[in-house]
């Protein structure tokens, strides 16, 4: 009986040591910030928020230029103008900084939505190629090299490989 016990419990052992050998694990790295950059669809994206970015500096120095000009003829009749006079110019002016200020938030939230809105499809893409490179590979993980503390000469960098399928 306890030889039959002892032929399981080597077999099962033989039967498991095969199957470790037999299932190499295999592991990728890729840059993913050196991919986006490479991306064509990037360079676009930028061009497209740079061009929307300008005209909302535009409009925010137009602004600016309106409050000093009107600070700048406030300041030199300051002192010929009746307090009733005085006072409304004031608030007009308090009112034109307050706009500046709340024009730059916007333009600021609007650029920020319009870089996530442009950069998502390139994010997409890259994802999507990552993972059919990785599939044809055969790797089951695929770590990125910004985040990676320790990189083996055994992983295979997929940055190339990925490039080469996306045509950069």
């Amino acid at each position: 009986m306890k030889s039959v016990l002892k032929i399981c419990l080597v077999a099962i052992m033989v039967f498991s040591a095969g199957m470790v050998k037999a299932q190499t694990l295999k592991f990728a790295h890729i840059d993913s910030q050196a991919l986006i950059q490479a991306m064509p669809e990037t360079t676009a994206a930028q061009k497209t928020l740079e061009q929307q970015a300008k005209g909302l500096e535009d409009q925010l120095l137009s602004m600016q230029k309106e409050f000093q000009s009107k600070l700048a003829e406030y300041t030199q009749k300051a002192d010929s103008l009746t307090d009733i006079v005085r006072s409304a110019k004031e608030e007009d002016l308090q009112n034109l900084q307050q706009r500046i200020q709340t024009f730059n938030q916007s333009a600021q939230q609007k650029i920020q939505q319009k870089q996530a809105e442009l950069m998502q499809p390139v994010f997409n893409k890259a994802n999507e190629t990552i993972e059919a490179v990785a599939k044809e590979q055969g790797v089951i993980y695929v770590f990125d090299t910004n985040n990676v503390l320790y990189k083996s000469n055994q992983s295979i960098d997929l940055l190339p490989l990925v490039k080469t399928k996306l045509g950069i």
